[in-house]
């Protein structure tokens, strides 16, 4: 598995995931030209990609799928929740969607799609656990709590983990009242603290490398939320790889190979 984040961050979401010649794109929540670009710089184009994967629909995470439509036949996978609400709010989207319960699971190309229920203020909210040849990869971003469904991504080679705020700082920074209660609400974003308490559990059920995602300009740093997890993982002698995705720029390609060894 190949894997690369084209952004993360609230202002825009987009990775890409790759398992032999199957190419999967997480989210559009920039640009296509800037998703294009991203393709491009890894020899690949739109016409590569075997199918694009919807967390939920907030506009971080879907903001280029209306041109993305257009420009790529690649099919849509997501909840049936958030299918209906693309149908809704996308036009040419219904035929395109192959929508799956949550929980539930999809097979593309050669690669098996488990959907993991997610607590956000977005209907039919996911995360996701893709294995392949005797590789996984994990993903949890935009949950408020970590949820019980999220023990199927104990162990997985590669977790992609929201670390999305500092409480402290988001409690003394800029953001209106009613929106610091709705991100450290149960249906909002995770912290530094409580990403660290999931990656610690992750670390010993055998996780091989955590990447931090979706880290807030605003309300963190990558560092603050490097040194809170990396205190949560050196109490379980971990000895993987703990990085950041950066927020506005593709970060760096990780490839992942059985038995949790990741080379950068």
């Amino acid at each position: 598995m190949r894997f690369q984040t084209f952004a993360s961050s609230s202002a825009g979401n987009a990775a890409l995931l790759s398992c032999g010649g199957t190419h999967i794109l997480i989210d559009a929540g920039i640009s296509c030209r800037r998703i294009q670009a991203a393709l491009r710089r890894q020899g690949l184009s739109l016409d590569d990609l075997a199918a694009v994967l919807i967390t939920h629909t907030h506009t971080d995470h879907i903001a280029g799928l209306a041109t993305l439509l257009k420009h790529c036949a690649a099919p849509i996978h997501c909840s049936e929740e958030t299918g209906r609400q693309l149908c809704y709010r996308l036009a040419g989207a219904e035929g395109r969607l192959r929508p799956f319960p949550l929980g539930g699971q999809a097979e593309v190309g050669g690669c098996r799609v488990t959907s993991v229920p997610t607590s956000h203020d977005s209907p039919g909210s996911t995360g996701y656990r893709i294995d392949a040849a005797g590789e996984s990869l994990g993903c949890l971003t935009d949950t408020g709590v970590v949820p019980e469904a999220a023990e199927v991504l104990l162990g997985v080679d590669l977790l992609v983990l929201e670390a999305n705020h500092d409480v402290e700082t988001l409690r003394a920074g800029p953001y209106p009242y009613y929106l610091k209660q709705r991100v450290l609400g149960p249906r909002g974003h995770l912290s530094n603290d409580a990403a660290a308490g999931f990656a610690r559990r992750a670390a010993q059920a055998g996780t091989g490398a955590i990447l931090l995602a979706h880290l807030s300009r605003e309300n963190n740093t990558p560092q603050m939320a490097l040194n809170a997890v990396s205190a949560a993982l050196s109490a379980v002698n971990y000895a993987g790889s703990l990085s950041a995705a950066p927020w506005g720029e593709p970060g760096p390609v990780i490839d992942t190979a059985p038995r949790g060894v990741v080379r950068c």
